[in-house]
């Protein structure tokens, strides 16, 4: 700490307070001490138990800070020896220690202390650095926070043996034969566990099921069972038992015990879907049987309807059932380890819904066997209203807020434990996730209205349309297939029934998704209007209401001063304007001057938009120039011209309200002016006087037109402009001689053309005035301006007087804009009163930095791409304004060349700084968030400007802010409230190669000396002859002479990264950031000044009252500031934009469930640090470990809100395979998080609404997207089942029965799901909100235009992938998109890797099934019958084959496609090998693409899923020509034998060439023979039998489904393929498969490139953002090379 901050009077206090103090044990005399500060507690604790002396430095300063902000928040504090108050250390340790004290309550257990009261502030404190001492050092052990408890626990109740003696002792658990260390004795032997059970889970690929994850580890400390775990550790015991490390070709480890899971098992399936949100499906699957029934008794509900209704008892029952047997096989792995009585509630759940499933069950059937009138009918009523009465009761228990009130005295009753232990589990997280009762309403009567619609929807668009068909296929006899049919008679047409409804009931489950998005949006949309977004939407507002402010700047963001109260009670609103307006104007100022240092604006505009000092001289507020430009010249217009009273030329005058202060500014600023220059020169001053009196007399009688020539008046302007320019020179005399020159002259032109006033009444002075003018005295010995406050008077003056044009458009550059609109917009939003700098709570911004860009080079701006653009071109014409004030800025002239800049150091530095703060880099996140400090510095440098003034400091010295930031009092008191923290994680490694990101961070370091960097440094060392690895978490800043400084060194016990790379990295350095809370920001962000000054008001949210609890996580606003690179990058801002603002606005209110979805948020730091940091990081499962911090948070009872009046900026990818790369690592990441226990907890443990909300914005909503793809699978599949099989013809000629109401409702929903309508009502509506409705109607249509219907729908297809496949085998992981520009044209050969799997052999399949419905089915509307049924699925299909080459620049060029075929079939055709990667040869990529089918369970799914791929073979062979009616097996057995024919013929012409170097000649006579022989054979059986060429064309739709299905099964089966040495033909089949599909997209790309004027649209289509802001776009694409001279 520097010695400014050692000054404050708390920081004094705090440093005191942990002073060794009467009581504590002697120190050894060998113990040293620095000599510059006295012995403290934590100097006894790392004595005793040998923690690391910089982590004893290091929360030595975390605990003072603490304390010194707590007490800063309590009130001053003064005297020579100022002491801490005892509410300080208590808020303090309470909140510290409030997570151990639930633990102790929880298990249960005593706390370490009897009566801390009775051992004072000094136990406290001692409990509290010992607390942090191990926090700091815990490394890993950072994640399980109940382990830090019970660590704590034991080390403070050893703390308390050793307090009891007179000397220091080391405490026996730290203590080794040669050492004293807590490292080595306590952490490593848990590290080393959790590192051995990270190796096990071979890199991710591992099941869950098979290691310890942190959770896992953690949970072992909610059960009593820990403390056999004993103290010290017990290193015999099980928990410590390190897994063999697993062999590779098997699936579980091999040899020796392995310590099982704890509480809850990770399995990979999609049945925790149904586990974790199992009432949910109850729900919709009860409701679904009632509306059926209902539907089925034509809407009846009458007694029968009533008595059917009744057997929804079975079917609830069957689900809890099935949830029973779940509990059972989901727990799997765990029994030996979870707590016993988890254990019991399983087992007691199962035999009691066993019971009652059956009990119901047999009831119901023998209620159904004797009839409504038995006994048995009545006994089922009887049990099922009681059951029912029953759940209901428990369900208002344990989910209504209310009732927890009514819980407490129950636990008494054994039987209500008994109830709520059978009903819900009890664990360490997860107990009291109850809201108020207000929220509660809030939310349950917003999904009434969701379900209302819902429910609305599905009874009379879905199930009430389906009876009458269900209800005439069933009773249909004797239907004839047109195949061999194995199941469909003689059960009522149950398949054709399916087919029917099986994509109803799939639309049935996904459309609340529907409904829920419209709710939610409009919900939304009136919060946003109620909390005053978009209010101020263009800089024409901002004109009008600048005016206001000044006061709303006082009100929001200034803390309450008793002068302004003073002045507001006493009515003295020009005092009070002007008393606002000076302490608004240095705040306005400083964002207008960041503004220019930013280049967004030019050096006019910084002139005009700067708020000038409030002069004593002048009685009125002075608005910035942009207000008042050009309105002298109206007002003199209407002046002139005006023939009316004067009363009604000031009534014109005023409508304006900035016109009419133009005017009374140029009034007294003109009477001050001359006479502060006329101070010598009375008779001048005198002519002043009598002027100015005679027009305040004019005006008071209303006179002003008769007694002045208003006429003139221009020429009085003239004048005074004339004088006033001549005035801001320097003084010389060439000038003075002109200032009296043109002083006489608008003496002259005031006397002889303007004044009509009679003169008789003041007729001395007049003789005075006409005497000395005569005489050449007049104005003779003017007094040149020397006040630097009369220049600015003057120069503004002049301004006024000469500035003719409007400045309606300043500023205008756009993202100006936008940040001037939403900073004055938002100080009329509702938000907390800010307390003063020294009251506020103290922050840390946290970003992690790994090897991303920091700044560009010189070298990356000018390397070239293939078209031949550098970097620094593309960015010149991107921003071209903001290019010109760079230029500007640094002095150049706006046409200087690219080539000159580089001639200069200076002039290449600020050119790169320039290109990187417009770009995704570290630098660019830097400047933003260090100017949080800068605006700390300001605010408090004006607050003590204020406070030494007691208030009444002048407007002037407040508007003169130059400076402030060298202000030695003001920067401290910023250090103490703010820290930043860059953790880049190789910095060590980086610098030591040499690298250029180390160079350009340590440069970082330089320019801003607040910069901290922490990183890993790996040290090799070498002990008895073997060489070891250390690993140190480090902390770095600049000194003086620009050199890396260490601050804090901290030893670790091995690898910290054991788990995923982001929050590990976060973890390590956590221990260097202080404060109260922590902002989380990601690299590729941005901040901005006006943004930074709200940063008081967002941290006091966390003291009001936003529900039950007080918040832990503060969500923050994003803006995307990627959006206007490419039509790509403004649909994904614009989603990213509605889900930030809108989405989040909803889940934070009313629903209650929104969590942690990246950054910005602003968590509560001690709240999250003492409970497992800001994110999770066990591998795989945690990859997205940002939402985990929210589950985490709700979990232990935290609350997490969201604000929406300050914003910090956010980068997102703008290529279409970036932003695939992005969806696919979070559809896959939320397939991770299904298979969670913080996604169970919260399904299981939230109320059923809240439950509901939690599920459709999380896993549910990628659940039901996957399901839209379904849909169309299903209907496809369904109906190429009624057109294969030929029912579907027969049932439309007895009855028009197939095309009905449902269908087409669920077609329409999905279709409008599947096109990104339903994403874009939200969209729609933020743009409607905060742009007005006609610019939210153009933008919409606009992305209409720019296809980004298709884009959404390939969306679709990229989140069910991976969100899928994740489930089914797994392989999520972090997936880099690259943060650079996108304009470089993508090779056909990587989409076609990238997309091959996920959208091509998809889409070919829709294709397939499209076509055999066209070829076979039956359709009475014919071709338009065909196109309205068919569209959404052709459209689905289209755009996932061939939207990675419409969003491709340069995509429809010939000569790229020239280039990119050679490319792909090189890719293809190159054999590969050992090492060879994916991107180089087709063998690698395939090889990569199927190793996500590693377990057996992933064999047997992909071997059922491919079969469906041969019911096209098995259907179309029936329908040739050549097998006329015959319908036996016979048919269909012979098609297999065509098959293996063309499979020998396939072998014969792909045999190896290597083998058949020796027979050449004989191969190729067999190759030629066969071909012939085929090629006859074909001929003479279309010739001789009945096969036609069509059924040539058929048999291929035939085979190639079941080639592809033969395929998939066998790459499944990958190792026995290889057993059986198949492997190498199916590989040569599967080369034949991708090229077959590559050319089918290939050629229409071709084609379309072959039209020139197809590239020209694609280029407009892509890049209209960019024309819209005058961008060269087609320069760029056309290869032209304008860098020539670079």
């Amino acid at each position: 700490m520097t010695n400014a901050i050692t000054s404050f009077p708390e920081v004094k206090a705090a440093v005191s307070s942990l002073n060794y103090y009467r009581g504590l044990p002697k120190l050894p005399d060998d113990f040293l001490i620095p000599a510059a500060r006295k012995p403290d507690m934590l100097d006894l604790l790392q004595y005793v138990f040998g923690f690391q002396k910089d982590n004893v430095s290091n929360q030595r300063e975390h605990v003072i800070l603490l304390l010194a902000n707590a007490q800063s928040r309590l009130g001053s504090i003064s005297g020579n020896d100022p002491k801490l108050d005892e509410g300080a250390v208590h808020i303090v340790f309470s909140k510290c220690l409030d997570n151990y004290i639930k633990w102790c309550n929880y298990l249960p257990l005593r706390p370490v202390w009897n009566n801390l009261e009775s051992g004072g502030r000094e136990k406290k404190l001692l409990y509290l650095c010992l607390y942090f001492l191990i926090w700091g050092e815990a490394s890993n052990v950072r994640f399980l926070p109940e382990c830090l408890c019970y660590i704590f626990h034991h080390m403070a109740r050893e703390l308390e043996e050793i307090l009891r003696g007179n000397i220091a002792e080391p405490a026996n658990s730290c203590k080794s034969e040669n050492e004293v260390s807590f490292l080595d004795q306590v952490i490593s032997p848990l590290y080393e566990v959790i590192a051995a059970e990270a190796a096990n889970n071979e890199n991710g690929q591992a099941a869950h099921s098979a290691w310890r994850n942190y959770d896992d580890f953690n949970e072992y400390f909610w059960s009593l069972q820990c403390l056999q775990l004993g103290w010290p550790w017990r290193l015999g015991s099980p928990f410590f038992l390190k897994p063999v490390r697993r062999s590779k070709a098997l699936l579980f480890p091999t040899g020796g015990k392995h310590y099982g899971k704890t509480s809850f098992v990770e399995h990979r399936t999609f049945l925790h879907l149904y586990h974790s949100f199992h009432r949910l499906w109850i729900f919709l699957c009860m409701m679904f049987q009632g509306l059926t029934i209902i539907a089925f008794n034509k809407g009846h509900l009458n007694l029968k309807t009533g008595k059917q209704l009744l057997s929804l008892g079975p079917t609830y029952a069957a689900m809890k059932f099935l949830e029973s047997i779940l509990d059972i096989l989901m727990m799997y792995g765990a029994y030996s380890t979870s707590r016993s009585s988890a254990v019991y509630r399983i087992i007691c759940r199962f035999l009691w819904f066993t019971f009652v499933s059956l009990l119901i069950i047999y009831l119901f059937v023998k209620a159904l066997q004797d009839g409504s009138d038995s006994i048995f009918f009545k006994i089922y009523v009887f049990v099922i209203c009681i059951y029912a009465v029953f759940r209901l009761f428990l369900s208002l228990l344990t989910c209504i807020p209310s009732c927890h009130q009514l819980m407490g005295p129950c636990d008494q009753w054994a039987v209500a434990r008994l109830l709520k232990w059978l009903n819900q589990e009890y664990n360490f997280v997860g107990r009291g996730m109850y809201e108020r009762a207000t929220d509660y309403i809030k939310y349950m009567l917003f999904w009434l209205v969701v379900l209302g619609g819902k429910f609305s929807f599905a009874y009379f668009l879905l199930i009430k349309p389906l009876v009458l068909p269900t209800q005439i296929i069933v009773k249909f006899n004797n239907l004839s297939y047109s195949w061999h049919d194995f199941v469909s008679k003689n059960n009522h047409n149950a398949l054709t029934i399916l087919s029917l409804w099986a994509p109803v009931f799939c639309i049935y489950l996904l459309d609340i998704q529907l409904f829920y998005t419209v709710l939610s949006s409009i919900y939304g949309f009136l919060l946003g209007a109620r909390d005053r977004l978009g209010e101020i939407r263009s800089v024409e507002a901002v004109h009008k209401l600048f005016e206001e402010f000044p006061s709303a700047y006082m009100e929001k963001l200034h803390f309450s001063l008793r002068r302004r109260k003073e002045l507001i009670s006493s009515g003295q609103i020009e005092e009070l304007k002007k008393f606002d307006a000076a302490r608004f104007a240095p705040f306005w100022n400083e964002i207008i001057k960041s503004l220019r240092e930013e280049d967004y604006i030019t050096n006019l505009e910084l002139d005009l938009l700067l708020m000038p000092k409030n002069t004593s001289f002048i009685p009125l507020v002075q608005w910035p120039l942009f207000l008042l430009a050009s309105k002298i010249f109206m007002a003199k217009d209407i002046a002139v011209e005006g023939k009316d009273s004067q009363d009604e030329l000031w009534d014109r005058t005023s409508r304006d309200e900035y016109m009419k202060y133009a005017v009374e500014e140029c009034y007294y600023s003109v009477r001050a002016v001359l006479l502060a220059i006329l101070e010598f020169d009375r008779e001048g001053r005198l002519w002043v006087d009598r002027i100015f009196d005679d027009i305040k007399e004019s005006i008071r009688r209303k006179s002003i037109l008769v007694d002045f020539q208003l006429s003139k008046l221009p020429l009085v302007i003239s004048r005074i402009t004339a004088l006033t320019g001549i005035l801001r020179g320097e003084e010389s005399p060439e000038l003075e001689k002109g200032a009296v020159s043109a002083m006489q002259d608008l003496y002259d032109v005031v006397h002889h053309d303007i004044l009509f006033v009679d003169m008789g009444g003041n007729l001395d002075v007049w003789n005075q005035i006409s005497k000395a003018r005569a005489d050449g005295r007049l104005f003779s010995n003017l007094k040149w301006p020397g006040n630097l406050e009369l220049k600015a008077q003057i120069k503004r003056l002049h301004s006024l007087l000469t500035i003719k044009e409007s400045a309606a458009n300043v500023p205008i550059n756009l993202e100006a804009r936008r940040r001037l609109e939403f900073f004055t917009n938002s100080l009329f939003m509702r938000m907390p009163a800010p307390r003063p700098v020294s009251e506020m709570l103290s922050f840390s911004v946290f970003t992690p930095y790994y090897s991303e860009t920091v700044l560009y080079s010189i070298n990356e701006l000018q390397k070239m791409n293939e078209d031949g653009i550098t970097t620094l071109f593309y960015l010149q014409k991107i921003f071209p304004d903001e290019w010109k004030n760079f230029l500007s800025r640094i002095g150049r002239d706006e046409n200087v060349a690219d080539s000159e800049l580089f001639d200069n150091p200076n002039d290449i530095l600020e050119l790169r700084f320039w290109a990187s703060y417009r770009g995704q880099t570290l630098a660019r996140t830097v400047r933003g968030m260090m100017y949080y400090r800068k605006a700390l510095i300001l605010q408090s440098y004006l607050e003590r400007l204020s406070s030494e003034g007691a208030e009444g400091t002048r407007s002037s010295a407040l508007s003169e802010t130059h400076g402030f930031e060298l202000s030695p009092e003001s920067r401290a008191q910023a250090d103490i409230k703010f820290t930043y923290v860059v953790t880049c994680q190789i910095y060590g490694k980086q610098r030591e190669e040499q690298k250029p990101e180390a160079a350009d961070i340590s440069l970082l370091m330089q320019r801003n000396e607040a910069l901290r960097i922490a990183y890993i440094d790996v040290v090799e060392n070498l002990k008895d002859g073997k060489s070891y690895t250390e690993y140190f978490s480090k902390l770095v800043k600049a000194d003086i002479h620009g050199k890396d400084k260490e601050v804090y060194s901290v030893k670790l016990p091995g690898n910290p990264k054991l788990g995923e790379g982001k929050p590990e990295n976060q973890n390590h350095a956590i221990v260097f950031t202080r404060g109260s809370a922590v902002q989380t920001i990601d690299m590729n962000q941005d901040n901005y000044f006006e943004e930074a000054l709200k940063m008081r008001n967002l941290l006091e949210e966390f003291h009001c009252n936003h529900g039950l609890r007080q918040p832990t996580i503060l969500g923050v606003r994003e803006h995307v500031f990627t959006g206007s690179v490419s039509s790509l990058a403004s649909f994904m801002s614009n989603q990213e934009t509605s889900f930030v603002t809108l989405g989040q606005r909803v889940l934070a209110n009313p629903l209650k469930v929104r969590m942690h979805y990246g950054h910005p948020d602003v968590f509560d730091r001690i709240f999250h640090i003492t409970r497992g940091g800001i994110s999770k990081c066990s591998r795989i499962i945690n990859i997205s470990e940002d939402i985990f911090a929210g589950f985490n948070s709700t979990l232990r009872q935290g609350n997490i809100t969201h604000h929406e009046y300050i914003q910090v900026g956010k980068g997102r990818d703008v290529g279409l395979n970036q932003i695939a790369l992005f969806e696919g690592k979070v559809a896959g990441g939320n397939g991770e998080q299904v298979l969670s226990r913080d996604v169970y907890r919260l399904g299981q443990l939230f109320d059923f609404f809240r439950m509901m909300s939690f599920y459709f914005t999380t896993v549910g909503y990628y659940f039901c997207t996957m399901l839209t793809v379904l849909t169309v699978y299903i209907f496809l599949y369904g109906k190429a089942y009624l057109a294969l099989s030929g029912v579907g013809e027969t049932i439309q000629e007895r009855a028009d029965i197939l095309d009905n109401t449902a269908l087409n409702a669920a077609l329409n929903a999905q279709f409008l799901f599947q096109i990104g309508i339903f994403s874009a009502v939200p969209m729609v509506l933020g743009f409607i909100l905060e742009q007005g409705f006609l610019r939210a109607v153009i933008n919409f249509v606009t992305m209409q235009m720019q296809l980004c219907s298709v884009f959404f729908t390939f969306s679709l297809g990229t989140r069910t992938h991976y969100f899928g496949r994740t489930i089914l085998h797994g392989g999520a992981k972090y997936r880099a998109t690259g943060r650079g520009f996108v304009v470089r044209h993508i090779k056909f050969a990587e989409n076609y890797r990238l997309y091959s799997r996920s959208h091509f052999v998809k889409g070919l399949e829709v294709v397939l099934l499209l076509i055999v419905y066209l070829a076979y089915g039956y359709n009475k509307g014919g071709a338009l019958g065909y196109i309205l049924l068919s569209i959404s699925s052709w459209f689905m299909a289209l755009s996932w084959l061939f939207a990675p080459y419409m969003f491709n620049p340069s995509g429809f060029e010939w000569q790229k496609a020239v280039e990119d075929f050679q490319d792909w079939t090189n890719w293809l055709l190159y054999r590969g090998g050992i090492g060879v990667k994916g991107e180089e040869s087709w063998e690698g990529w395939w090889d990569e693409e199927l190793a996500h089918i590693r377990t057996l369970r992933g064999r047997i799914f992909e071997t059922i899923l491919s079969l469906r791929f041969f019911i096209f073979q098995y259907g179309i062979v029936y329908k040739l020509h050549a097998s006329g009616k015959d319908t036996s097996l016979t048919v269909y057995g012979l098609s297999w034998i065509v098959l293996a024919v063309l499979f020998i013929l396939f072998q014969v012409f792909t045999f190896s060439q290597k083998a058949s170097v020796n027979f050449q000649l004989l191969l190729r006579l067999i190759q030629s023979i066969s071909f012939l022989l085929v090629l006859a054979g074909i001929v003479a059986a279309v010739a001789l039998t009945k096969l036609s060429m069509a059924d040539i064309f058929a048999c291929i739709l035939a085979f190639i489904p079941t080639g592809w299905g033969i395929l998939s099964i066998a790459v499944a089966w990958k190792p026995l393929m290889k057993k059986l040495r198949l492997w190498k033909t199916l590989r040569s089949f599967a080369r034949l498969y991708d090229a077959g599909m590559g050319m089918f997209i290939f050629v229409p790309v071709a084609i379309f490139s072959w039209f020139p004027f197809v590239s020209t649209f694609q280029t407009r289509l892509l890049f209209n953002q960019a024309f819209s802001r005058g961008l060269e776009i087609s320069l760029i694409l056309a290869g032209n090379n304008p860098n020539s001279g670079i």
